[in-house]
């Protein structure tokens, strides 16, 4: 129980408080110490020293002090809200929660209480308990800019695009200078695939004074997108002179130079200018990570490897130890790879991520068994993890377990799917006819992107379907049409890793255009993010439309693991493409294309989707 304090030593505290929120946090702690050495049993000043503490980013006794207060008065609203957001920032999401839900048991109608709730159940990854509590922020206090605009992220985090940009409106409505609102909006928009207005989005928060590398980082997406590689180009070189540690605009300057460098900067070595960042920067771990992820993305393996190293040789952590085994096997270096593997497979046992990349080292040893049980070990730990899946098929189909049909379903689980041409189109060719010459323009590249499958073509950037173009928009809305009409066809099966996310809805988790050239194809491979990926036909060579019983050039085939693997395996399921049709399948399954050759060019819509809403149980 807490005494009571003086009034004078309530008014020392009240100027305490004044000049901490003027920044001078030394002087506020100094009269909140005295006071609590004349108010021994008084809670009031221990608060105010445990947000001193805080601000002079002594976070360790912040929290000691934050403890010693609440021991003394634990139904304070105000001190239990406060060490709930120290608590967030130190990580401590389920101590920080519980504060938070005392707090509002004490104070239900304060919406500062419930918006630092749900800011802290998104940092927890608790999206349901963050929905809830930034709905009641903005219902107690629907002129908070701050809680408008956590209510906009947290939608965009769960894929609500739509209602991530209502919120994010209503917040830059009610607060028009809140440039970080805006930045947000504009990412949004883009996302939708309006970069014209995240660019005008992106302007109105440069005046309401916003500044930083993200929104250089932001500006020149969406310029790639809007098919400005020129300009995008400026702005990132312009953002990692003036942000050299900002890491996401080394990254991006790569992947532009590599896809459109032979014509916006011949002769350019695309990783020269990431490379000369990691080495004037020793210390920034992060910037060599993501150089390492680009070298393996690159087939750099070699260079990645001595990365790698000297990222060890000042941090041996174990995920490192995983990392260059992954760079060994990639080099043929197998049996230097497998000891490194076992080495760091005790600490890493349950990190899905490493675990893929052991199964695949597993397949290639001739150690099916082995690879199976590591794949359902990773599943243990991310049961939607798609690589996982991949890896899991082929390890059942080398060792003969039935479960390769039930998991692949090559027959009932890959579908053709007609799509109906859309209201204001005659017939099909037309329709064919306008999206083949929407979607060439759209197609500026040189070459395909560094992290991708194509391989001999280019792709585009950003979200296609949500283009405003009212072609790709008919386009957009036939196939929901069809997709949501597949998925609600599929029978529900609460074992099966793909039948058991079976949904009423879905929504677009990703969406593109591919135009292979001649000898062009895309490798095996998987979808990371969806559920159902796919393959819509707009324009196909008169070869690979015109193709002969048992020519396969042009193909999309299912089944058959990634050459590099070296398995021997082919295809389980060939299907000749067909314009107009749409091709469904589970992400999981390892798919690719057979090269064909041709003058012209072949052109397909591709997207992955995922469950909007869980179809009921019967």
């Amino acid at each position: 129980m807490q005494t009571r304090m003086s009034a004078a030593d309530a008014a020392r505290l009240s100027q305490a408080f004044q000049l901490l929120q003027r920044g001078r946090s030394a002087d506020a702690a100094a009269i909140a110490n005295d006071v609590a050495a004349r108010a021994p049993g008084s809670a009031e000043p221990l608060h105010m020293l445990a947000l001193c503490r805080k601000a002079a980013g002594d976070l360790a006794a912040a929290a000691a002090t934050f403890d010693a207060a609440r021991r003394l008065a634990p139904d304070d609203a105000s001190l239990l809200g406060n060490n709930a957001n120290l608590l967030r920032q130190l990580g401590r999401f389920p101590e920080a929660l519980a504060l938070h839900r005392r707090a509002l048991e004490l104070v239900p109608g304060n919406g500062q209480g419930w918006l630092n709730f749900g800011l802290t159940a998104l940092a927890a990854g608790d999206a349901s308990q963050a929905r809830h509590a930034l709905e009641r922020a903005v219902s107690l206090q629907p002129s908070s800019s701050p809680a408008w605009q956590a209510l906009g992220g947290l939608r965009r985090s769960v894929g609500d695009l739509e209602g991530a940009e209502a919120a994010l409106r209503q917040a830059v409505a009610v607060d028009s200078a809140n440039g970080a609102a805006w930045v947000n909006l504009g990412v949004v928009r883009r996302l939708q695939g309006d970069p014209t207005d995240s660019l005008a989005c992106y302007a109105r928060a440069r005046q309401a004074g916003f500044a930083g590398p993200e929104i250089d980082d932001a500006e020149a997406s969406a310029h790639l997108d809007i098919g400005q590689p020129g300009r995008a180009l400026e702005v990132v070189q312009r953002l990692t002179s003036s942000a050299p540690a900002y890491v996401a605009g080394h990254t991006m300057l790569a992947h532009l130079l590599w896809e459109h460098g032979a014509a916006l900067a011949p002769g350019t070595d695309p990783l020269g200018r990431f490379r000369a960042a990691v080495e004037s920067q020793p210390a920034n771990r992060e910037l060599r990570l993501a150089f390492i992820r680009f070298l393996i993305d690159a087939n750099a393996a070699d260079e990645a490897l001595a990365q790698i190293r000297a990222l060890r040789a000042g941090d041996d952590q174990p995920v490192f130890v995983g990392m260059e085994a992954n760079a060994l096997e990639l080099l043929d270096q197998r049996e230097a790879a497998g000891e490194l593997f076992r080495r760091a497979y005790p600490a890493l046992r349950k990190d899905a991520g490493f675990l893929n990349l052991y199964v695949r080292h597993l397949l290639t040893r001739g150690e099916p068994g082995l690879a199976a049980a590591r794949a359902l070990e990773a599943l243990e730990s991310d049961p939607e993890n798609q690589l996982a899946l991949a890896m899991l098929g082929i390890a059942w189909r080398l060792t003969g377990d039935a479960r390769e049909d039930w998991l692949c379903g090559y027959d009932r689980l890959v579908a053709e799917v007609c799509v109906e041409p859309p209201p204001g189109f005659g017939n099909e060719d037309e329709f064919l006819a306008a999206l083949e010459a929407t979607l060439t323009s759209l197609h500026t590249a040189r070459r395909e992107p560094v992290n991708q499958s194509l391989r001999g073509g280019s792709q585009t950037s950003g979200v296609l379907f949500g283009r405003r173009d009212p072609v790709i928009r008919a386009l957009r809305d036939a196939i929901s049409a069809a997709v949501t009409r597949h998925a609600a066809s599929l029978p529900k099966d609460p074992t099966h890793p793909f039948l058991r996310r079976s949904a009423t809805t879905v929504r677009f988790a990703g969406s593109w255009s591919v135009r292979l050239r001649s000898s062009g194809r895309h490798v095996n491979h998987f979808h990371r993010e969806g559920w159902i990926s796919s393959a819509f036909y707009v324009s196909l060579p008169p070869s690979v439309a015109d193709g002969r019983d048992g020519d396969t050039a042009g193909c999309i085939q299912f089944g058959e693991p990634p050459a590099e693997l070296g398995l021997g395996l082919g295809p389980r399921r060939v299907i000749r493409p067909r314009a107009g049709r749409l091709v469904l399948f589970p992400s999981y399954l390892w798919h690719g294309t057979v090269p064909f050759e041709d003058d012209a060019p072949r052109i397909t819509v591709a997207f992955d989707a995922v469950p909007a809403r869980q179809r009921d149980s019967p």
